[in-house]
């Protein structure tokens, strides 16, 4: 008797509620049993390793079908996708997505191989093109010299005090950035902003840094 075999990736144990689990049960559209479904949790689809997938491929006999509910869970490279797809069908395996493109496609017929195809080129292209402008963003971000997200955090005002004791206390400018894994223009911008702060607590006037100490002939000290 032919299967369908579910898998699913789902970030929190929390699975209940999640759509796919939904999908993937549902008697008309996945048509999984419960026991037949294999989930990885809080699994990249980027990693290799996913131990639920690798059991779920291990169950399925030829006649039988993979059912996920969207192309991502297989992961998020065109190349591994049409691999898996293709290791399937020599097994005589068919593969169906039950949301690609707002459409289930199943590999078992000629049609749904076809489309399978074209739309993993699709969905492959749509994240090259994400990551391009990530990518372009940050650039434009850095060559502003603006902060980039969430590196402001990590650098606390204490943090920022303490580097600012070292350096009264005689400490390298350059060495105490790079302790702290920052540029120098960084580090001096960042005391620059901790003191105006502390002297606007204080009702002072913002006192002014020296921009750098006497520096060695060929580079900073």
């Amino acid at each position: 008797m032919t299967k369908h075999i579910g898998y699913a990736r789902v970030s929190t144990r929390a699975q209940d509620s999640d759509r796919q689990i939904v999908d993937l049960k549902d008697p008309m559209l996945g048509k999984v049993r419960a026991d037949d479904l294999y989930i990885d949790h809080g699994v990249s689809g980027a990693r290799e390793t996913r131990p639920a997938l690798d059991q779920a491929l291990a169950a399925l006999e030829a006649g039988d079908t993979l059912v996920v509910a969207t192309l991502d869970r297989l992961g998020r490279s065109t190349e591994n996708m049409l691999r898996l797809a293709a290791d399937l069908r020599n097994r005589g395996v068919a593969l169906k997505v039950l949301n690609l493109g707002g459409e289930a496609i199943d590999t078992s017929t000629p049609t749904g191989s076809m489309l399978f195809t074209v739309m993993v080129a699709l969905a492959q292209m749509e994240l090259d093109i994400k990551k391009e402008r990530a990518l372009d963003s940050v650039s434009k971000r850095r060559a502003a010299g603006k902060d980039l997200g969430g590196r402001r955090a990590k650098f606390s005002e204490g943090l920022i005090q303490m580097a600012r004791q070292q350096i009264d206390a005689g400490g390298s400018p350059s060495q105490v950035a790079r302790d702290l894994g920052m540029s120098r223009a960084t580090l001096h911008r960042r005391l620059q902003q901790n003191a105006e702060s502390v002297d606007l607590r204080l009702g002072e006037p913002p006192a002014v840094l020296p921009r750098k100490r006497e520096a060695r002939k060929g580079g900073l000290k």
